[in-house]
C-alpha cells in the first residue's frame, strides 16, 4: 500500500508527530543523541489522522487475513489506537503494560484475554522491536495466540525486523522512515545532507544477534 504510506507520512510530518532536527538532535530516554523523534501520541488531537490510521489498519489486517478475536495496545501510546480499532471491528480489547503492576491484582495485561483467542497487537511505533516483542510475550504466557502486530510507523533499525520474524510475530508497520524521508525533501522540511545523517544514524543503531 505504498500510496498510504506515503499519505501517512505526510500525515505524521504535517502534525509534527515525527520531527527531523540533524542540526539540534534530541535525547532519546537511552540518551542516544538522534537526529529524529517520532510522538505519535499528537495523532490523538487530529481526528482525521487517526481516523486514517485506524481504517488503514483494519484493511491491512483483512488484506493479510488476521481476523483476531481481540484487539490488544501497547501502553502507552498504543492504547487509544487499538481502542479505535476494536470499536470498528466490534471487537473485545485489552492493553498490556511494560510489567505487572505492584499493587492491586498485579495485572500486566488489562481487560480480558482468554486462552485461545486471537489476537492483533497494535503499537505506535517499532524502533528496536523489544517492548513489542515482550509484549506479545505477556500475551502469550496469558494463553492467547497473537496473530501479528500492527504499528504505525518504524526506523526500520537494520535488524529490528528480524527479531520479529525470530520471534514467529508477523509484523507490519503503516509507514516507515524510509518513506518519510522522501517525502520530507519533497516539502522543504529537510535537505539531502539531512537526509542522510538520519538514515547514517539510523543505520548505526543495528540491533545486535
Amino acid at each position: 500500500m505504498p500510496r498510504i504510506a506515503a499519505t501517512i507520512a505526510d500525515d505524521l510530518l504535517s502534525i509534527g508527530a515525527v520531527v527531523l532536527r540533524p542540526d539540534d538532535p534530541f535525547t532519546w530516554a537511552s540518551g542516544i543523541q538522534s537526529p529524529i523523534y517520532c510522538d505519535n501520541r499528537l495523532t490523538m488531537a487530529h481526528p482525521a489522522v487517526r481516523t486514517r490510521i485506524r481504517d488503514s489498519f483494519a484493511e491491512r489486517m483483512e488484506s493479510r487475513g488476521w481476523k483476531p478475536d481481540v484487539i490488544a495496545g501497547t501502553a502507552t501510546a498504543g492504547i487509544p489506537h487499538a481502542a479505535w480499532l476494536a470499536d470498528l471491528l466490534g471487537l473485545p480489547m485489552v492493553y498490556v503494560r511494560g510489567s505487572a503492576k505492584e499493587h492491586g491484582k498485579g495485572n500486566q495485561i488489562e481487560g480480558v484475554v482468554k486462552p485461545g483467542q486471537r489476537v492483533v497487537l497494535v503499537e505506535d511505533l517499532i524502533s528496536t522491536g523489544g517492548s513489542s516483542i515482550a509484549a506479545a510475550d505477556a500475551l502469550r504466557d496469558a494463553g492467547a495466540d497473537v496473530i501479528g502486530v500492527a504499528a504505525i510507523f518504524s526506523y526500520v533499525i537494520p535488524g529490528a525486523h528480524e527479531r520479529f520474524d525470530a520471534a514467529a510475530l508477523p509484523l507490519f508497520t503503516l509507514t516507515n522512515v524510509d518513506t518519510l524521508l522522501p517525502r520530507a525533501l519533497a516539502v522543504g522540511t529537510l535537505d539531502e545532507a539531512g537526509a542522510d545523517a538520519v538514515r547514517r544514524f539510523r543505520d548505526g543503531l543495528a540491533v545486535g544477534d
